[in-house]
């Protein structure tokens, strides 16, 4: 797209040259990270709070690949507005886009995406099919896709490893069976920006139609240039952009939607381009999906780490005290910070505490839920002789997360040094309550052992983790548990001013989520 060219697209009309789409692939291409599964209720709250951020795509899932995938798009696609739902199809898997295309049914604005491999090695490796194979199949896969839809979507899996012609001619076949958006992701994080840049410039100028349709950017980051790979992606042509919320996806990640939508918008000088994106939302949504997943954002996360505005070193508070602008180029407020100074203690209401979690990015809480993390800092508070914000996140992203099948109820313990420890443990399981008592080496053994026994399952324990969410010897602890079952990893989180109970929560997280898990299936690999 040219400086003054304008695009019509079946979804978004006409389109002017600096619109940039924002397509947003964590509840897919995010939640295939290891370690990582979410349930209905889970992705239904994710999909509401990306379209309240104002991404433009929402990629839900792989609907043929399990009964609860389907479900799950389906009903995004029924409950969620504003967004494009879309749903991923293997481009020769005639019974994926059936399975797509029904699962999309409910949704007011739907897209399918399909896809292929192209490069030499995943033709002759993972789909052992020639060339003029493959082709045909992306002719007959989108228009299959077309079909059903007016918005289709085509990748090619490898494209940065595709051979340049074989390149044109697979983009020339797609858009003339009526795909209306090419991408071309980095699928293993191989290429450099002047790689990506180029591939774009190329199509673009060589490829019959091209001026009809939205190229797109899919970069992984395995080398660690996911964003720069994206940005440059944009320079070349590109006027999509697939991401997902704090970089998440397999292996290394997906180029991270907060960074890039910052960048353009704090570089605006090198990158004249536009989204959709409420700025102010990105940490609410970023903390949401922390606690959803288990997995926390690393302090020096660039826009949403905790320490993305914090300056210790002295020349740099002098600075920033006397004009932020000499250390930040970006206002905290502008992704969603607050400098609020409202000190929560043992005195404070229910109202300060629903305005607290506010300022914290949490927005409104179900009442039931508000009540339990509202009863837990009250207990807290009496326990700690300061509750600092970080405590408050502690307990109430352990409120939060979904626990459909099993819930803590209570612990007891008796432990003695040089004798085995003793733990009564009580669970709630599908709404029945069950108690289990065990001995083990020490009181969090014990404690695991009632677990198992309260709740018997094979899955084996590969990571038990301690932390101290703040200073001091009072502080809370945040224990982290990963359990492995058949392959399937699932991380869990808890936390709790008693450690053994924090270990306790984490691994009832875990094993939440691990039902979740054994639901999902990949389809078998399509080959010739």
């Amino acid at each position: 797209m040219s400086a003054s060219h304008t695009i019509t697209h079946p979804s978004f009309g006409q389109m002017s040259a600096d619109r940039v789409i924002i397509f947003d692939t964590t509840l897919r291409d995010g939640e295939q990270s290891p370690g990582f599964s979410m349930n209905l209720t889970e992705k239904l709250r994710m999909a509401e709070a990306l379209a309240t951020l104002g991404v433009d795509v929402i990629e839900a899932g792989f609907p043929v690949a399990s009964k609860g995938d389907f479900e799950s798009v389906h009903q995004i696609a029924k409950n969620t507005n504003g967004p494009v739902i879309c749903a991923l199809a293997r481009t020769g898997g005639a019974k994926d886009i059936a399975a797509a295309g029904e699962a999309l049914a409910p949704a007011k604005r739907k897209r399918i995406h399909n896809f292929i491999s192209t490069s030499p090695l995943h033709m002759k490796y993972k789909l052992r099919m020639e060339p003029e194979t493959v082709l045909d199949l992306i002719t007959t896969g989108n228009t299959a896709a077309r079909n059903l839809t007016d918005d289709v979507e085509w990748s090619a899996e490898d494209g940065s490893r595709t051979e340049p012609d074989f390149l044109c001619r697979c983009v020339e076949a797609a858009i003339k069976a009526g795909a209306t958006t090419i991408n071309i992701p980095d699928t293993v994080g191989y290429a450099t920006p002047e790689d990506m840049e180029r591939i774009f410039s190329m199509l673009r100028e060589r490829v019959p139609g091209a001026e009809r349709v939205i190229f797109s950017a899919h970069n992984h980051n395995d080398l660690g240039l996911a964003v720069a790979n994206t940005l440059a992606s944009v320079r070349g042509g590109a006027r999509q952009i697939e991401c997902t919320i704090n970089g998440i996806g397999e292996r290394a990640g997906n180029a991270a939607l907060e960074e890039i939508v910052m960048a353009m918008r704090t570089r605006h000088d090198q990158y004249p381009f536009t989204t959709g994106i409420n700025t102010p939302g990105l940490l609410k949504v970023s903390r949401m999906l922390a606690t959803i997943t288990s997995f926390d954002v690393q302090p020096n996360k660039a826009i949403v780490g905790r320490n993305a505005f914090a300056h210790e070193s002295g020349i740099h508070q002098d600075g920033v005290l006397k004009n932020a602008a000499t250390y930040e180029i970006m206002t905290p407020e502008s992704v969603g910070w607050s400098r609020s100074s409202l000190v929560m203690g043992k005195h404070s209401g229910r109202a300060a505490f629903r305005d607290k979690l506010k300022a914290l990015g949490y927005g409104d809480l179900e009442d039931s839920k508000l009540n339990d993390a509202f009863s837990r800092f009250k207990d807290l508070a009496d326990r700690k002789k300061v509750v600092y914000d970080e405590d408050i996140v502690a307990l109430v992203d352990d409120e939060v997360r979904d626990h459909d099948h099993i819930r803590f109820g209570a612990l007891s313990l008796a432990s003695q040094s040089g004798k085995p420890s003793e733990a009564e443990l009580t669970l709630h399981v599908d709404g029945k309550t069950v108690a289990a008592q065990a001995s083990g080496n020490g009181p969090v053994d014990a404690a695991f052992n009632a677990l198992r026994t309260a709740f018997p399952h094979e899955a084996r324990l590969a990571l038990f983790s301690v932390g101290a969410v703040t200073e001091g010897t009072d502080a809370q602890a945040r224990t982290t548990v990963r359990l492995e079952e058949d392959g399937k990893m699932v991380d869990g989180q808890g936390a709790d001013a008693d450690t053994v109970v924090s270990a306790v929560r984490a691994y009832v997280h875990a094993l939440n989520k691990l039902l979740v898990k054994r639901t999902r299936a990949e389809p078998e690999a399509l080959t010739a």
